[in-house]
């Protein structure tokens, strides 16, 4: 983490982005008899855009410091657009797809649950919620 000379406030924002993308490629919705979905479709679109927002911030700057203060709120708007796309995609689930003769066939899939969970701990740790260790130089011994 310390050769790419990131902060690791910005660090930690990429890799739960990059977490988030990858929850994208998984199914956002299983049926009983195989099929699946994932979240490249509808309102899995806004978490993409936050995903974009998160990792196009943290690139843009002084990668070395954290977030200033108009950065850290788009960054916390595009961890709040994962954590929406996921929640507004559970919520209307029943009459996006399961509706008609076939009932509520479709459940949440395990890519729909780590793209919430990612959003979701993204705006905890660049809100302040959860404070990162600072790293401390190592103590000399021979002084």
């Amino acid at each position: 983490m310390e050769q790419l000379n990131f902060h690791k406030q910005k660090m930690y924002a990429i890799i739960l982005a990059l977490l988030a993308f990858i929850s994208l490629l998984l199914p956002w919705l299983t049926a009983p008899f195989g099929g699946s979905l994932n979240g490249f479709r509808g309102l899995g679109l806004l978490s993409l855009l936050g995903i974009a927002a998160v990792i196009a911030l943290s690139f843009m700057g002084d990668k070395s410091k954290e977030y200033d203060a108009n950065s850290k709120k788009l960054v916390l708007g595009g961890f709040g657009a994962i954590a929406a796309g996921a929640v507004i995609f559970l919520l209307t689930k029943n009459s996006s797809y399961g509706g008609g003769i076939f009932g509520n066939i479709f459940k949440p899939g395990i890519g729909l649950w780590l793209c919430l969970i990612a959003g979701i701990a993204g705006l905890v740790l660049i809100s302040g919620v959860i404070k990162l260790p600072e790293n401390k130089p190592p103590a000399n011994p021979n002084s």
